[in-house]
């Protein structure tokens, strides 16, 4: 059996292993969400004039997403530059006005829509990804990585060095 020391620095380095490589594992997995790593704030959708003409003759406005990713907290403000009045979900929005819809949870919504030829709005809405968020899955991932290698490397036989 190995000395205490030699223990305590197999199990340190073991963790601190197990902690790099989860770092790795989740940046990489946070570069995929960086639409969400801001703070909340008001998103504007410009309805532009000529959109009820475009959406009777089956055309998608150019200017328009079919879907809309945002953060608890941000307000949606629709202005409406058209001629015709529309509607998204619980907003009716009259012709040369504007209406907002405040973002409170995290879920994803199918909303009624009168601006896509679809008729159908998709929107997610996502937890903030903050600093706090990022150190918790590192924490979540690594220390269990390396509990295990600290684990193993402490079960493994040490090399014994054959004298001659």
């Amino acid at each position: 059996m190995p000395p205490l020391v030699t223990i305590i620095k197999r199990i340190s380095i073991s963790l601190l292993i197990g902690l790099v490589i989860g770092a790795l594992i989740n940046e990489i997995s946070f570069l995929f969400l960086r639409e969400t790593a801001r703070a909340p704030k008001v998103v504007e959708l410009v309805i532009p004039d000529g959109t009820a003409e475009r959406v009777a003759r089956g055309e998608t406005p150019p200017a328009l997403p079919d879907s809309m990713t945002f953060v608890v907290g941000d307000t949606l403000l629709v202005r409406n530059e058209d001629k015709t009045d529309h509607e998204l979900g619980p907003l009716w929005i009259p012709a040369g006005t504007s209406a907002s819809l405040a973002l409170d949870s995290a879920q994803s919504y199918a909303y009624s829509c009168s601006f896509q030829p679809e008729k159908y709005f998709g929107m997610d809405v996502h937890e903030p990804l903050t600093f706090g968020t990022r150190l918790y899955g590192i924490l979540y991932s690594g220390l269990p990585l390396g509990g295990l290698i600290a684990l193993y490397v402490v079960i493994m036989p040490e090399k014994r060095k054959d004298k001659k």
